[in-house]
């Protein structure tokens, strides 16, 4: 009975990571706010530089929350706070202050709350697939611009771009309250009936559990840090641009831009599961030294490219090595310091992923600027990743016992 429940579970979480995953349509929104306010580039993007901030503080805070109430509170607290801050977008008309604090602040703390609470339950119900669930269970939220770009896309042209935000933040919030409700842990000790970790994951992983404090003073959870940090800063910074990207690259219309967005969002839900499966046969760490290579090479080929076909599979790519480093770290985490608290260990991590946020997209935005297209600042990032592709070579488990 509770080995199906857990599957249960683990479609619901799916299912909200999916309304979650939406915020990754931002660019969509952006070229809609750019051409109906006079707002720069910039300025559009720093909402989504907010929100992606914010979700990488409250994560680490919905993360120790769930450890005292449950993942049941914080997913509904979450789920709708979130839907709640994309509502009141709605409001921000020649405000951009108010989109700020509504898409950014609101529900960036809704997205963090709610986001962690799949992992951090899907992880104890799937000890056996820890790797594999874990990228499935962040696998839902890089498939959500999938469906939210064309469909924005669409609201926007027929109803504008504030009344979108409204019926948008609607139906998140309907969304996320129900599989929300869904979200429990099992009881504890528990493992699927007959099962034992083989040789191989016995030695990949801790003997005990860490607490936060312990995982902290281990240069191991840096390590991991920085990884996901380098690895975030690469893909996000195409996901801020991806419409005016591939517009500028391919000469596409806007239609054909978010049509673009929304394949290569499958991309990156893919990978997130790709990799996740990969990282189990090779090891986390190679996984992440493969991810980094395959980024040099096109980030550095992008920029040359006109042809829509071939710009959307070299991103689709590049995505999914963005969507492999989610799909990948909650297993390193739990592998490296125990399940028991991977929620605050896993969510303090994800303040990388709000570092990213505030890093790669406002230097390409920056770089766009100055130079006046997106080629030179997709170099850089080609250059970033080549320097990273040391820093996996040199991790290893902790030694040390579990505090």
């Amino acid at each position: 009975m509770q080995s199906s429940n857990r599957w249960g579970i683990a479609a619901a979480g799916i299912l909200l990571q999916m309304a979650l995953g939406a915020v990754y349509a931002w660019s969509v929104f952006q070229k809609a706010l750019t051409r109906q306010f006079h707002w720069s580039a910039s300025d559009v993007t720093l909402t989504f530089t907010i929100c992606i901030s914010v979700l990488g503080i409250s994560s680490f805070f919905g993360g120790l929350w769930n450890n005292r109430v449950g993942p049941r509170t914080v997913a509904l607290t979450g789920g709708f706070l979130y839907g709640l801050g994309v509502f009141l977008a709605s409001f921000s008309a020649d405000r951009l202050w108010w989109l700020y604090i509504s898409y950014g602040v609101i529900g960036g703390i809704g997205l963090g709350f709610s986001y962690i609470v799949p992992v951090a339950v899907l992880v104890k119900w799937f000890p056996d697939r820890r790797g594999l669930i874990t990228g499935i269970a962040v696998g839902g939220f890089g498939a959500g611009a999938l469906v939210t770009a064309p469909l924005a896309n669409r609201l926007i042209q027929s109803i504008g771009i504030m009344q979108t935000f409204a019926w948008l933040g609607i139906g998140f919030l309907v969304i996320t309250m129900a599989t929300g409700f869904v979200m429990q842990n099992p009881p504890a000790g528990w493992k699927p009936a007959g099962w034992k970790p083989s040789a191989s994951q016995a030695s990949q992983r801790a003997k005990s559990d860490y607490t936060l404090g312990g995982a902290l003073k281990t240069w191991q959870w840096w390590a991991l840090w920085l990884l996901l940090f380098l690895n975030s800063c690469a893909g996000i910074s195409i996901i801020s641009q991806e419409a005016p990207i591939f517009q500028e690259l391919t000469k596409a219309s806007a239609a054909v831009a978010a049509g673009m967005v929304g394949i290569v969002a499958i991309g990156n839900a893919f990978g997130r599961v790709f990799w996740a499966w990969v990282s189990d046969a090779i090891t986390r760490r190679w996984t992440f030294v493969v991810m980094f290579v395959l980024q040099v090479a096109l980030f550095w080929l992008l920029p040359s490219l006109t042809s829509v076909a071939i710009v959307t599979a070299i991103s689709f790519v590049i995505l999914m090595c963005y969507g492999g480093g989610f799909g990948t770290m909650p297993a390193f985490a739990a592998d490296y310091f125990g399940s028991k608290n991977v929620g605050p260990i896993y969510g303090l991590m994800l303040t990388a992923w709000g570092a990213a946020s505030a890093f790669g997209p406002l230097l390409i935005a920056n770089l766009r600027q100055a130079s006046g297209s997106y080629g030179g600042g997709l170099h850089v990032i080609g250059g970033i990743m080549a320097v990273s592709t040391l820093f996996p070579l040199f991790v290893s488990p902790p030694k040390a016992r579990a505090q």
